[in-house]
C-alpha cells in the first residue's frame, strides 16, 4: 500500500472557509477564536484525517520527540521489564516516553495509538503476544501506514507482523527455541511425560512455546501422544487452578512445563496445597524470568527472555531506520535456560503409577478454560 500524502493545514483551511493562521490558532488552543469558527476547523480537520506537523510544530514551539509504548497491563513483571528498557534507550536518546495500558482492548488500543499519532510520537511501541486474526491483522495494517503517514513509525515488541512487507519494524525473541531448550532440558533430567499448561490458541507466543516443546519430544523419540497441553491461558490464578484440577486427574506426569514463569507460580502453589514437593514429586519449569522466579520456592528453572534488552532494540534499530519509514525491519533476539531447584529426576512412585503416556484429550475443555488475558 503507497503512503498516503500528508493533509496540509491548507487544505484544512480552505475546506472550513478560514486562513491557514486561523487553523493554526484553533489546533494550537492558545488563542481564543470564535466558537462557530472553531467547530468548523476542527470538522473539516476530523473529516480529512488531519495530523499536525510535529516537525513544524517542534520548530514553532519547541519540545522533544516522544516515544509512545502501548502495553497490555502494566502490573505484568515481563511488560514491565520491556517498558523499563524502552524508557532507558528513549532516555539516552533525548526522547520523553509515554507508556499506555489496553487491558487487552483492542478498542482501547487503537484509541492510544490514535492519540499517540495526533501527539506527533515518533515512535509508537506495541509490547507482547497477540491472537493473530484477521481483525487483528486489518488493525496493524492500519497502524502501520497510519504513522507513516504522520512521519512515525510503528513497531511491534515481542509480537510477529501481520505482513513481512509491512512498514514496521518488528523485534522479538525466540520463543520456539526456547521452549525447545527447555523441554530437552526436562528430557535429559528422565522426564517423559511433561504436561505443558497454559496454552492459549492462536496467541503468538504461547504457540511458539507450545511448538518447542512439542518439538523437542519428537526430537528426543516420544510420541505425539506424549505431548499435553492444557489451555488454560495466563496468570497466578490460572496456573493454581488447572494445577489443582490436573493433580486430582492424573498420577502419570512427572513434569510441568508453565507457559509463564506467573503460572508456574501457581502450579507451585497447588502442589504445595496437595502434599507434595518440588523436585521430589513434580519437576516445575517456567518462562520469561521474571525477578522474583529466583525467589520462588524452590527457586524456578525457567527460560530467560531479554525483556529489557526487548524494549531497548525496539527503540535503537527504529531510530536507526528512521529514515527509511517504508522499509520493513525484523530482528530476533535470543533466550537462555536459567538452572536452579525446580527439576529433579522423575520421582519413582509417580512413575509407577504410569499407564503408558498421558492422555493429550484430559485436558481442559473449551468450557473450562479461564478467559484470562493473553500472554507476552
Amino acid at each position: 500500500m503507497a503512503a498516503r500524502e500528508r493533509v496540509t493545514i491548507r487544505e484544512v483551511a480552505a475546506q472550513a472557509g478560514v486562513s491557514p493562521a486561523t487553523v493554526s490558532r484553533v489546533l494550537s488552543g492558545n488563542y481564543p477564536v470564535p466558537p462557530a469558527t472553531r467547530t468548523r476547523v476542527l470538522k473539516a480537520a476530523h473529516s480529512l484525517d488531519y495530523v499536525a506537523n510535529v516537525h513544524a510544530r517542534a520548530l514553532v514551539g519547541g519540545g522533544r520527540s516522544v516515544v509512545a509504548v502501548i502495553l497490555r497491563q502494566v502490573t505484568n513483571p515481563f511488560y514491565a521489564q520491556v517498558a523499563e528498557g524502552v524508557e532507558a534507550e528513549a532516555a539516552d536518546h533525548g526522547r520523553l516516553c509515554l507508556v499506555g495500558s489496553t487491558g487487552g482492548d483492542p478498542r482501547r488500543e487503537m484509541e492510544l495509538v490514535q492519540l499517540m499519532r495526533e501527539e506527533g510520537a515518533g515512535l509508537v511501541i506495541l509490547v507482547g503476544g497477540i491472537v493473530e486474526d484477521d481483525a487483528y491483522r486489518a488493525r496493524v495494517s492500519r497502524y502501520a501506514h497510519a504513522l507513516q503517514g504522520a512521519g512515525s513509525r510503528l513497531v511491534l515488541c515481542g509480537r510477529p507482523s501481520s505482513d513481512p512487507a509491512l512498514p514496521a519494524v518488528v523485534v522479538e525473541f525466540d520463543n520456539e527455541a526456547g521452549a525447545h531448550a527447555l523441554t530437552s532440558h526436562l528430557v535429559s533430567a528422565g522426564h517423559r511425560r511433561i504436561v505443558f499448561l497454559g496454552g492459549l490458541p492462536g496467541n503468538s507466543a504461547l504457540d511458539a512455546r507450545v511448538a518447542g516443546y512439542r518439538a523437542a519430544l519428537t526430537a528426543h523419540g516420544l510420541a505425539d501422544e506424549d505431548a499435553h497441553v492444557i489451555d488454560c491461558g495466563l496468570g497466578r490464578g490460572a496456573g493454581q487452578r488447572a494445577m489443582t484440577e490436573l493433580l486430582t486427574r492424573r498420577a502419570d506426569f512427572t513434569a510441568v512445563f508453565a507457559g509463564d514463569d506467573m503460572v508456574a507460580a501457581g502450579a507451585l502453589r497447588a502442589i504445595a496445597d496437595a502434599g507434595l514437593r518440588v523436585p521430589d514429586d513434580i519437576s516445575v519449569v517456567g518462562y520469561n524470568d521474571i525477578p522474583l522466579a529466583q525467589d520462588f520456592n524452590p527457586p524456578l528453572t525457567t527460560v530467560r527472555t531479554p525483556a529489557e534488552e526487548l524494549g531497548r532494540a525496539a527503540v535503537r534499530l527504529a531510530l536507526r531506520d528512521s529514515e527509511k519509514l517504508s522499509a520493513p525491519v525484523h530482528h530476533v533476539l535470543g533466550t537462555h535456560i536459567v538452572v536452579r531447584d525446580s527439576v529433579g529426576p522423575p520421582a519413582p512412585h509417580r512413575e509407577a503409577r504410569s499407564t503408558g503416556g498421558i492422555n493429550p484429550h484430559d485436558g481442559a475443555t473449551s468450557s473450562d478454560r479461564p478467559a484470562l488475558p493473553a500472554a507476552p
